[in-house]
C-alpha cells in the first residue's frame, strides 16, 4: 500500500494553487459574485488565470494540451478552491466534464473537445440529476430514434454551471424502465440547440446551476459517448471522479473553518480571559481535530486508488465523500457556535462556508447515499 503522503511534485502543486486562490479568488470575490447577482457565477478573467496556471488542463491527456498531472494533483487544487470558496467552472469542466470525455468518449471527441477545455475555449456540465435526491440510475429522459435520427426529450436539475455551459453530457434512457441500470447512454448536447430550454437557479452558496428542459432535441449518432444503452459504467466511473474532488474541496473549507475560529478563540475575550482558556471548548476543537485528520487520510487515500485505477476506487470515493460530508457539518456548525452571535451576521465569513459546505454535501450523493454505496460495495 502506497503511504499517504504528497510526492514533492504534488506538494509544489498544492502551494501554487494555495497563492493562487487566496489571491486571484478569495472568499470576498464570491461575496462581490453573489452581491452582484452575477448571471455567470464567476469570473471569466479568473477562469483565463486558472488555464494559464494549468489548472484546467489537470487531467487533461499531454497530446490534447494538458498536463495529465493526476486525480491527487486535482484534488490538491480543488481543496484550496473548498479553503478560499473560490468560484469557477472546476468541477463542472475541468472533472467532471473531461472526466466523462475520458471514461466514455472516442479518440475522435476527445480530439476535437479536450484540447478546447485546456485553453478554457469550452465549459462542459453534467446533465445526470432528475430527483430531488441523486440517483443517477433514475433516469426518465427518453432518447429515442425517429426517422434516420434520434429525440431527446425530458428533464434535468442542479446543473452546476449548465447555464453558461457550452455543451452539456447528458444521461437519458434508450431502453429498459426508469431505475435500471441497463439502456442508459450519455450523450453531448449543446445549450444552444433547438428545443433545449435553460432556467438559472441560484443555490444556498450562491453558486449558480440549471433546469434544462429537453423537448424534442434533434441528436446525431456522432453526438453520443459510447454505445447506445451502454453507458451507466462510464457515468459511474464518472461520477466517482466528481465526487473525490467534491471531497477534497469538503476537506479544505472544514480546515479552513476550523483554523478561522481557532484564532477567534484566542483572540476573542469573555468574562478577562480568552475564550481559548474554556475546557469545553477545547475539548470540542481536540475532538474536530482528530475527524479533520480523518478526512486528509480518507480523501488522499481515494484519489490515489483512483490514479492507480484500484478494483476498490468507488468504495474509497463514497467512503471519502460520505466522511468528508459528515465532518464539514460538524466543522461549519461548530464554527458557527464557537462564533457565537457574531457568527450569524454575514459581517463574518463563517456562514459563507456553512452554506458551500450543505451544497456540495448534497451534490452527487451525500452522507447517507454514499454511506448506503459504501456498504453495498462492502457487501452488506
Amino acid at each position: 500500500m502506497s503511504a499517504l503522503v504528497l510526492n514533492e511534485e504534488q506538494q509544489m502543486l498544492k502551494d501554487a494553487a494555495k497563492r493562487f486562490m487566496v489571491e486571484s479568488a478569495p472568499v470576498s470575490q464570491l461575496r462581490a459574485l453573489r452581491d452582484n447577482n452575477d448571471e455567470t457565477g464567476f469570473s471569466r478573467e479568473l477562469w483565463q488565470s486558472m488555464v494559464e496556471m494549468g489548472f484546467v488542463g489537470t487531467l487533461v491527456p499531454e497530446q490534447l494540451g494538458g498536463s495529465q498531472f493526476g486525480y491527487v494533483g486535482m484534488g490538491q487544487i480543488s481543496e484550496q478552491a473548498g479553503r478560499n470558496l473560490s468560484a469557477s467552472p472546476l468541477i463542472s469542466t475541468a472533472v467532471g466534464g473531461v472526466a466523462a470525455l475520458l471514461l466514455a468518449g472516442s479518440s475522435e471527441q476527445q480530439q476535437a473537445l479536450l484540447p478546447k477545455v485546456a485553453a478554457g475555449e469550452l465549459l462542459l456540465a453534467l446533465a445526470v440529476d432528475e430527483t430531488p435526491r441523486h440517483n443517477p440510475a433514475q433516469v426518465g429522459t427518453r432518447l429515442e430514434a425517429q426517422g434516420d435520427g434520434l429525440v431527446l426529450n425530458g428533464r434535468k436539475q442542479f446543473v452546476v454551471d449548465g447555464h453558461v455551459a457550452d455543451k452539456l453530457i447528458v444521461s437519458a434512457r434508450s431502453s429498459g424502465a426508469d431505475s435500471e441500470r441497463e439502456g442508459i447512454t450519455l450523450l453531448l448536447v449543446d445549450r444552444t440547440a433547438a428545443g433545449v430550454r435553460v432556467e438559472r437557479t441560484s443555490m444556498a452558496d450562491s453558486r449558480n446551476a440549471a433546469v434544462v428542459t429537453f423537448d424534442d432535441v434533434k441528436v446525431a449518432a456522432t453526438d453520443l459517448l459510447g454505445e447506445a444503452g451502454k453507458g451507466f459504467a462510464a457515468l459511474e466511473l464518472t461520477l466517482d471522479v466528481v465526487n473525490a474532488q467534491l471531497a477534497a474541496e469538503l476537506l479544505g473549507l472544514s480546515l479552513e473553518s476550523f483554523e478561522r475560529t481557532v484564532a477567534y478563540l484566542l483572540e476573542r475575550k469573555q468574562f478577562g480571559v480568552t475564550l481559548s482558556t474554556f475546557q469545553g471548548l477545547q475539548h470540542r476543537c481536540a475532538h474536530l481535530f482528530s475527524e479533520l485528520e480523518l478526512v486528509k487520510s480518507a480523501v488522499l487515500k481515494a484519489l490515489m486508488a483512483l490514479d492507480a485505477g484500484a478494483d476498490d476506487a468507488s468504495m474509497q470515493v463514497s467512503l471519502a465523500k460520505a466522511k468528508a460530508s459528515e465532518v464539514a457539518e460538524l466543522a461549519t456548525n461548530e464554527a458557527l457556535q464557537m462564533h457565537g452571535g457574531m457568527g450569524m451576521t454575514d459581517e463574518f465569513d463563517i456562514g459563507l462556508f456553512m452554506k458551500r459546505a450543505r451544497c456540495v454535501q448534497a451534490l452527487f450523493g451525500d452522507f447517507r447515499y454514499h454511506a448506503n454505496r459504501f456498504a453495498s460495495l462492502k457487501g452488506y
